[in-house]
């Protein structure tokens, strides 16, 4: 180690940070840089119960290491036998899920619905449930710190179908007292605003640039920028010309898409890309402004300025550019991004499960879920109607006969290095679908073919703990945008109080930052599963180590000017690896959006015989509401089995 990582803290630690690298984070637990959870003897984070309580580790989670060597090896190596097979139940389940995600805890609870004496089992490769709605704990000195790993916020569910209503109605979340939670105010009471960091790596000067040149706004009600576009260009790293470029860009208020009409100027842009856009309607020409504007780009479509929509990279992602078309701007006003829990959707997991297994926590609220201690002991307990079997990865789901006359499906999974087979009288597929062709070879060709097609978007969501984010306050930031830099954006946490839970109360407190990356400058205008694909490479082939360090040295040069010391105030890091992230979403670019033909994911989700298929996958959303949707879907399907 030589004195830069020693500097940036990457001494702290490292015994049990390099065991996070390896297949032991799967019994480590651990944590870095001293911060600690409840442990037992062998230092293992614990539930409650005495159990190892998953949300507490940190390293490598979401797809932690050991979690996909089972499907890799049937999917990359062709690997059929697991040696012989025992029956692992002796009861046949009414209906048994694969896949622990928000949609297969959604089609168990609709089951249940349905059939209140059902006995219920659901198999998850992960060590935790809820799948990309996961939960990051931190105790910090004494306290608890909650951060969210994967699924965010509920988007708009004021506009969700009545089913998707439904069910959270069900579970208890009341969505007024939600958005209550949330304070509003708290980054312009702070004069926390947006900004720009440019890296020293790639820019030759470590600087930030204290202007909102992503929106943010869009979704977290940043103070305003204490620079106008003019001063903010004035202090970016760039070329003279590009600079020109880059004001224009900023400022443009008037249409410059003149040969369309107002009220056809959205579908326009939904078939050119963001680059095309640039070069056609703002004569955008130098290399320095497309490479930013890449860099910036963070979004869950995973896809550089050539292959994302321009309608989809102005509106939804707030790339600038917005003022030369006649679109109408989204306003935070108007839709605020406010349906949060203090962990994301993970809470909605646990209400899920609690609801369904009401020995592994105490509480009946919304409120109450989010303080408390589940005893993942209790998941998987014989007496139980339902059970949550975790670590247990899915090879083989087929009909015991036809598929047209069969009374039950056999579902065989590997768990702790051994194969094991139970049944069920039904069974819904809700876990990737570019995973169930090799679960599932009896389904049609053409099907398939289709679920193949579901390739996600590779994601990373690093949750930062430092020790205080008086840095933060000193810059006047909240939000920063890193063209540059590994991860594309760092963010304060969004600041959220719930049933007894409090947020940082100020800049001496510590805090979380949430840090994301997806696919970055692979093969640019390349198909978005061409890039996907070579970012989950990237993606699982970098150490934990080299992620680290990128961290920090990202928020070294970020922050350092506000008196950020990465060796003093970093006090954890959990890294949530998601190689298959959100679920494939049509780009209109590269798929017909308005064929008569069946898109595969409807193709991909036709029941076969009593089996189902649901996941988000099914619906082409990456959303709550698809996974609650897709989930409702296949447990109607059943009922024509």
């Amino acid at each position: 180690m030589d004195s830069n990582d020693r500097r940036l803290g990457m001494d702290r630690g490292v015994s049990r940070r390099d065991f996070l690298n390896g297949v032991g984070a799967i019994a480590a637990g651990a944590l870095v840089s001293g911060c600690v959870g409840p442990s037992g003897p062998d230092g293992i984070a614990t539930s409650g119960g005495g159990g190892v309580y998953p949300p507490a580790r940190t390293g490598f989670r979401g797809n932690h290491p050991g979690s996909m060597d089972v499907a890799h090896a049937m999917a990359f190596e062709g690997r059929v036998d697991w040696g012989s097979v025992e029956v692992a139940d002796s009861v046949t389940y009414d209906l048994i899920v694969v896949g622990g995600g928000l949609s297969g805890l959604s089609a168990a609870h609709l089951m249940l619905r349905k059939d209140p004496s059902a006995r219920i089992l659901i198999l998850e490769n992960h060590d935790d449930f809820g799948g990309h709605a996961t939960r990051n704990e931190f105790q910090p000195r004494g306290r608890t710190v909650i951060g969210y790993g994967g699924s965010q916020t509920l988007e708009s569910p004021q506009y969700y179908s009545d089913i998707a209503k439904g069910l959270l109605r069900e579970i208890g979340v009341e969505l007024k007292r939600l958005a209550a939670g949330y304070d509003q105010l708290f980054f312009r009471r702070h004069g926390l605003g947006g900004g720009v960091f440019f890296d020293r790596a790639t820019y030759g000067v470590d600087r930030l640039v204290r202007h909102e040149l992503v929106a943010f706004s869009n979704y977290v009600p940043l103070s305003p920028s204490r620079l106008t576009p003019r001063q903010a260009v004035a202090e970016m790293p760039l070329s003279e010309p590009a600079r020109v470029e880059m004001r224009r860009l900023l400022e443009v208020r008037e249409n410059r898409i003149t040969d369309v009409p107002a009220d056809r100027q959205e579908s326009y842009l939904s078939k050119i890309s963001y680059r095309d856009f640039l070069e056609r309607h703002l004569a955008i020409s130098q290399s320095e402004v497309f490479a930013l504007m890449d860099g910036v780009l963070s979004g869950d479509m995973g896809v550089d300025i050539d292959a994302i929509p321009a309608s989809n990279a102005l509106t939804y992602y707030g790339l600038p550019g917005f003022g030369a078309t006649s679109l109408e701007r989204m306003r935070y006003e108007d839709n605020p991004y406010i349906a949060h829990f203090p962990d994301g959707n993970a809470s909605i997991a646990r209400l899920l499960v609690r609801g369904m297994i009401p020995r592994v926590a105490p509480g009946t609220t919304m409120e109450d879920v989010v303080g408390a201690r589940f005893d993942y002991s209790r998941l998987d307990e014989s007496s139980s109607a339902v059970r949550l079997r975790l670590s247990s990865t899915v090879i083989r789901v087929e009909h015991e006969g036809a598929p047209e006359s069969a009374d039950r499906v056999a579902v065989d999974y590997v768990r702790e290095g051994r194969a094991r087979r139970v049944f069920g009288r039904s069974c819904v597929l809700a876990g990737d679908h570019a995973m169930i062709p090799y679960l599932c070879p009896e389904l049609p060709a053409g099907q398939r073919e289709a679920l193949g097609l579901a390739v996600r978007v590779p994601i990373l969501y690093s949750n930062v703990l430092l020790r205080d984010w008086r840095a933060w306050q000193n810059l006047g930031i909240g939000a920063v945008s890193a063209p540059g830099s590994y991860h594309a954006n760092a963010m304060l946490d969004f600041p959220v109080s719930l049933g007894g839970y409090e947020f940082s109360g100020g800049p001496d407190e510590p805090i979380l930052v949430h840090m994301a990356r997806f696919g970055r400058r692979v093969a640019p205008g390349s198909a978005p599963r061409v890039q996907y694909r070579a970012e989950r490479y990237r993606m699982l082939s970098t150490p934990f180590a080299e992620i680290e360090r990128e961290i920090r040295i990202q928020l070294e040069g970020m922050l350092s000017s506000g008196g950020f010391d990465p060796a003093r105030d970093i006090e954890a890091i959990t890294v949530n690896r998601w190689a298959h992230g959100y679920a494939y979403e049509r780009n209109s670019l590269f798929d017909d959006l308005e064929g008569d033909g069946e898109p595969p994911h409807v193709l991909g989700r036709k029941r076969f015989g009593r089996i189902a298929i649901a996941n988000s996958d099914a619906g082409a959303a990456a959303s709550v509401e698809s996974a609650i949707e897709q989930a409702h879907r296949a447990v109607e399907d059943l009922a024509l089995a």
